[in-house]
């Protein structure tokens, strides 16, 4: 569950023009440890989404071209 100290914004990335979410965290937030085991778990599903597009298995990287 998302905290109040972390927020949500889709940008423009600059080099492809794709939309990124780009969360943040309060750093003086009460709930800081909850909160960036929120990010990173979403941000760890998101690697995990995308490597499986690319090779059909969740837990490997890429070949690097």
């Amino acid at each position: 569950m998302r905290g109040k100290a972390v927020t949500e914004k889709r940008v423009r990335d600059s080099s492809s023009g794709q939309f990124v979410t780009v969360r943040t965290i309060d750093a003086k937030s009460q709930t800081f440890g909850q909160d960036l085991t929120y990010v990173f778990s979403r941000n760890v599903a998101k690697a995990r989404r995308d490597n499986k597009a690319v090779t059909g298995v969740v837990d490997r990287a890429p070949e690097k071209a």
